[in-house]
């Protein structure tokens, strides 16, 4: 019964995103998501989700000096860099690479690395999570990846790739949403608004279980906590956040 009913009620979600539907099927909606629709959203998202997290955030990258080389230097390597809402957290002086597969956030990013003058940029690249050629192997300190896996195509292989490009003793950083507890009324609209959610923000997962990833990935320490930011409006409440050691 309550697979018919998630079937039925995404069913009604669809119908009411028909306009998006028909864009994407006419081949108009992909290309205006990534180069407008995106951009302008995730600018306006990532300052209200920075707001919410600010503490938590804070605290996650509290330790990032710890994984500074002898040399004193701190090379970072950001997966998924986006509008550079991050930068505001990182220690001064420390090096870092940004990369997205979509080069259309440059006027957030741009702002972003204004406003963070401490921060020491050194290039960005277009690539994919899954495929970092562009970086050489064990040659980050750490690598950072806020929100991204939900949307990566293989979260496995993108985990494979942080594990070439960091130094051996490097460090990954996580924040991502997650389904919520399948038990609850949470992941029950987590079901219903997938399709149509993947669809309209550029292949975002609601439902991806991202723990169990990083849980079998080849880290040699993994601190990993489950814990819930409310997102008003929004399927989204469940996240994980850590850190794993290479």
């Amino acid at each position: 019964m309550t697979e018919v009913s998630i079937l039925f009620l995404r069913a009604c979600v669809a119908l009411l995103a028909m306009p998006i539907y028909l864009l994407s099927f006419l081949g108009i909606w992909e290309p205006f998501c990534k180069k407008i629709f995106f951009p302008f959203f995730l600018e306006k998202f990532s300052a209200i989700h920075n707001r919410k997290t600010k503490k938590q955030k804070q605290e996650l990258f509290r330790n990032l000096p710890d994984f500074t080389r002898p040399s004193g230097e701190l090379k970072l390597l950001e997966i998924g860099t986006g509008c550079g809402t991050n930068f505001q957290f990182y220690p001064p002086g420390c090096k870092v690479t940004c990369t997205d597969i979509n080069p259309n956030f440059q006027q957030g990013l741009s702002k972003s690395m204004n406003k963070n003058q401490h921060v020491h940029y050194e290039r960005f690249l277009v690539a994919a999570g899954e495929d970092l050629h562009q970086v050489p192997s064990g040659s980050v300190d750490a690598v950072i990846c806020t929100l991204v896996l939900c949307s990566v195509h293989s979260v496995n292989s993108t985990l494979k790739e942080v594990l070439r490009v960091l130094r051996p003793g490097g460090a990954f950083y996580f924040l991502e949403h997650v389904a919520a507890d399948h038990s609850s009324w949470q992941y029950f609209w987590q079901q219903i608004f997938h399709p149509t959610w993947k669809l309209i923000f550029d292949g975002c997962c609601l439902t991806r279980e991202i723990w169990k990833n990083l849980e079998q990935a080849n880290f040699s320490e993994l601190n990993l906590r489950h814990i819930s930011i409310a997102l008003p409006w929004t399927p989204i409440q469940a996240y994980i956040i850590g850190y794993a050691v290479k």
